[in-house]
């Protein structure tokens, strides 16, 4: 099975089923406060880019969005991909696309929160993977027991280049 990858608007039927569905999973995990989501309103913003990943069909099976905060830092949001896709690497497609697109924009560090209660134990296998270590509490978030923090540091494409 192949996927497809673009930046897409989230302001689309497809995209606001995936977060039906991702809210839907996430909201018995841990209590309301704790829960730090996105509408496709918010996603729309100019500072946040969603990538959606598609199977053959066109049909959109995963989504990842990169919010763009001061001094060069982008926070991972809305990582998601349906059950049928999960163990066949569509996560990291779209963190891969998100990682770039960040170098791409010159910003030199990525962030993102995640639960820390069972059920979220794909999601740490996936950023830990990926290079990401724990770290504190940033932004406005508390630091709580049900949520992780993540961070790494980029180098830009035109530091590379």
């Amino acid at each position: 099975m192949s996927f497809s990858l673009a930046l897409e608007t989230p302001l689309q039927d497809e995209v606001r089923d995936l977060v039906v569905a991702l809210n839907e999973y996430l909201q018995p995990l841990s209590p309301p406060e704790y829960q730090f989501q996105m509408t496709v309103e918010q996603m729309a913003g100019p500072d946040t880019h969603l990538f959606v990943a598609r199977d053959e069909n066109g049909q959109a099976v995963g989504m990842g969005a990169l919010r763009v905060h001061e001094d060069g830092l982008g926070e991972i949001k809305r990582m998601f991909s349906v059950p049928a896709v999960r163990g066949k690497r569509v996560g990291r497609l779209i963190l891969d696309a998100l990682e770039a697109h960040a170098k791409k924009m010159d910003l030199t560090m990525l962030k993102l929160e995640t639960g820390d209660v069972a059920g979220f134990e794909g999601a740490f296998r996936l950023y830990e993977r990926s290079g990401f270590t724990r770290c504190e509490a940033f932004l406005d978030y508390p630091s709580s027991e049900y949520s992780t923090f993540f961070e790494k540091p980029l180098v830009s494409e035109r530091a590379t280049a």
